[in-house]
């Protein structure tokens, strides 16, 4: 027998002969009223999870992860605001359903059976997972993570004080608001977790604004691994700059009142705060787990015994708020409404095709001001004494630096983060002097943590801002990749567009420095970006592009709400020359503020019948490949690609007419990445014979070899001239 009808039956058999667990009197501020609201929360949360492991028995429904024995956030949605932004553990249902009752029009039965049953007509993911989440109740949509929503938690609680004092355009979270961040104890211990909430701590500790309510929803249990007894508050009850409290998320009363509390200190002194809740896991993990395999039936009859329903019967009978009857009553009503609702939505149309699936892939564009920036005269007090060796060429850093600049004065929603992009701007750089123009609320260092450099950027997004992120160098991305790939890619994508994070991602990358390396400071590997659906991926190869690319970066941001990833070579932020000493080659002067390098538009040197498709590094080997190759008399043309996700087919396709072979060159590694995309691309779309120069399937060395496993302006040649030798 399913252990949820035991549970239900247990409920219905306790409550009529009145043999309720024992615990604390009724007490606290909660009016009977509000309290009668949060038992109906908990009651519709209990029986939608008994309905949707009915229909997933029957077939009509997806896999689910239940609420059943976590009810008690019930208590605490109802010490908040509608409007405070809640990421949500994935077994707060009881959370969303008390929402629901605080938001007009919202209809929880239907919106979440919908879900339940990956209905196209789910108002929340559009039938593409079941989530929790809401955009009239703030709450964006979450998925079976592992605290992975903490880091952007955190982001979005700190971006709530940035925006009292630098209002950006699309503005969302009141300026006394706050914004909670609830999970479970198992995932208290997972590094992401952990680097949140230090990230919190520390923020707190230097008396920075944070109004930031964490919730740890402790049911001893993760999957089948126990939690210690204890380890919760011993872990977080006397962490610096956070504010510990506890509650019995089985007794409503308490979890009210304690919740009130903590939600007073973070919204009143805007900072951090821990709240400690007691639950208990009924039913097993998920729909499919059986937790009487692994646990003593001792154990989980315990759970059953100390059911959240049970103990909201007992308090709302000993407050003379409902008589066992009405209890029965209301239990029973939403059983029924749960029943009738589940038939019909089992009837709604699904998805059926990868267009449907992937519509919401891309998020909506939204309209925006031209600019909300200063004019020309302190655009001129900004750049100072800069502006009068605009005209000269220069590096790409250089470049680089001036279009931030630019763009930052155009539009006060953009905000720079990242370990030293403020005081020492950047190693390579590229951000010095944009924290004395800009100031450290726009200019912001972090601490080192990769995870919650991407988190404040996400989070902050969530608030109107565009931020642009900077991670040092492209093998420390790896640290938090999942940030990008499990939460700002898919949040368009599991709430049909209503939620987005747009961002501009600048990764210092790929390889070829000389005296600076090894494979942590050199990685020529991009697999892990092209992989992300939606992602937007650039890297220039010239100054002059990088800065115009960047315009349209962040245009593609803040106009088209797009998550982008703008990785620069950093072997080229310095490059001066392009084939002798002092040529002078690689640099030029900053391209007029108004002009950008549209998504998808190539760059062509030559006209050559020989061409080499190139981006980055390559892009220079391969111009001083086809001087070399010149001299033999192999006219050439450089097709630099600029755009790397999506490929710019096309564009590559338009630039190859009139060509007679391609040598794709590609200085990330062999396998998995660029060229492998390429060829395939030339293959499908043209006929023209093709091969590829890539780099070995191999780490960077330091030292003498730092350029060894990749293409060179020799290696180039010879390809290409054994590619033109050849029949």
């Amino acid at each position: 027998m399913d252990r949820a009808d035991i549970i239900d039956a247990a409920f219905r058999d306790r409550v009529a002969a009145g043999t309720l667990p024992p615990g604390a009197a009724p007490s606290g501020p909660l009016s009977r009223d509000k309290a009668i609201a949060v038992f109906r929360a908990q009651v519709l949360s209990r029986n939608l999870d008994r309905r949707s492991r009915k229909m997933q028995a029957a077939g009509d429904g997806y896999y689910t992860i239940g609420s059943s024995g976590h009810e008690g956030m019930a208590a605490v949605a109802a010490a908040l605001r509608p409007t405070d932004m809640a990421f949500l553990h994935y077994r707060d249902g009881a959370f969303q359903t008390m929402r629901s009752g605080q938001v007009p029009g919202v209809t929880p039965t239907w919106d979440m059976l919908l879900s339940f049953a990956t209905s196209r007509e789910d108002p929340m993911s559009g039938g593409r997972h079941k989530v929790l989440g809401s955009r009239a109740m703030m709450i964006p949509p979450q998925t079976s993570t592992i605290a992975s929503h903490l880091p952007k938690a955190v982001g979005a609680a700190y971006s709530i004080g940035l925006a009292r004092r630098h209002a950006p355009e699309h503005k969302v979270l009141d300026d006394d608001g706050l914004v909670v961040c609830s999970f479970g104890d198992a995932s208290a211990n997972h590094s992401t977790a952990q680097g949140a909430i230090n990230t919190a701590c520390w923020t707190a500790y230097q008396s920075i604004p944070l109004p930031l309510l964490f919730v740890c929803e402790d049911n001893g249990i993760g999957i089948s691994t126990r939690t210690p007894d204890g380890w919760i508050a011993a872990n977080f009850a006397a962490k610096p700059g956070l504010t510990y409290f506890h509650a019995d998320g089985l007794n409503l009363y308490e979890t009210f009142r304690v919740a009130q509390e903590a939600a007073a200190y973070v919204r009143d002194r805007k900072r951090p705060a821990f709240l400690h809740l007691r639950t208990v896991r009924l039913y097993g993990h998920a729909g499919s787990d059986l937790q009487q395999a692994y646990l003593s039936k001792e154990v989980f009859e315990g759970w059953e015994g100390d059911d959240p329903l049970l103990h909201s019967a007992r308090l709302l009978i000993d407050a003379g708020a409902l008589s066992a009857d009405e209890v029965l009553a209301i239990y029973d009503e939403a059983e029924a409404q749960c029943a009738r609702v589940a038939q019909e939505v089992v009837t709604r149309p699904r998805l059926s095709s990868a267009a449907d699936v992937m519509a919401s892939l891309i998020p909506p564009p939204r309209p925006c001001a031209p600019t909300n920036g200063p004019g020309a005269a302190e655009r001129k007090a900004t750049f100072g004494a800069d502006e009068k060796v605009m005209a000269q060429p220069q590096p790409m850093a250089k470049l680089l630096n001036w279009a931030l600049t630019d763009l930052m004065l155009e539009h006060g929603e953009i905000a720079l983060m990242g370990e030293d992009v403020g005081r020492k701007g950047g190693v390579y750089g590229v951000t010095q002097k944009l924290i004395d123009r800009f100031g450290p609320d726009r200019v912001i260092d972090t601490l080192l943590d990769e995870q919650s450099i991407l988190g404040l950027a996400i989070g902050m997004a969530h608030n109107g801002f565009v931020p642009i992120p900077e991670i040092q160098f492209l093998a420390y991305l790896h640290n938090a990749e999942d940030q990008l790939r499990g939460e700002a890619a898919t949040l368009p994508f599991f709430s049909n567009g209503q939620f987005t994070n747009p961002m501009v991602l600048r990764i210092a990358g790929l390889g070829y420095q000389k005296g600076f390396g090894g494979h942590f400071h050199n990685d020529n590997s991009l697999a892990v970006l092209r992989d992300i659906p939606g992602l937007i991926l650039a890297c220039p190869s010239r100054g002059d592009d990088g800065a115009m690319m960047l315009r349209e970066c962040v245009r593609l941001a803040r106009e088209e709400q797009r998550v982008v990833a703008f990785v620069e070579p950093i072997a080229l932020y310095p490059m001066r020359d392009l084939h002798g000493n002092k040529d002078g080659g690689w640099m030029a002067s900053y391209p007029a503020p108004d002009r950008r390098i549209a998504l998808g538009e190539v760059g062509v040197t030559g006209d050559g019948p020989l061409a080499i498709v190139t981006y980055g590094n390559g892009h220079y080997l391969s111009q001083q490949a086809a001087k070399a190759l010149e001299s033999d008399g192999i006219a050439t043309r450089v097709i630099d690609l600029r755009w790397l996700a999506p490929l710019p087919v096309d564009g590559m396709l338009a630039a190859l007419k009139r060509a007679e072979k391609v040598l794709v060159v590609d200085e990330c590694r062999i396998s998995g990445n660029l060229s492998e995309a390429l060829m395939a691309a030339l293959h499908e779309g043209c006929d023209l014979p093709h091969a590829r120069l890539a780099a070995e399937d191999s780490f960077i060395a330091t030292g003498p070899a730092y350029a060894a496993t990749m293409p060179s302006a020799a290696s180039i040649a010879d390809a290409a001239r054994a590619l033109w030798g050849q029949g």
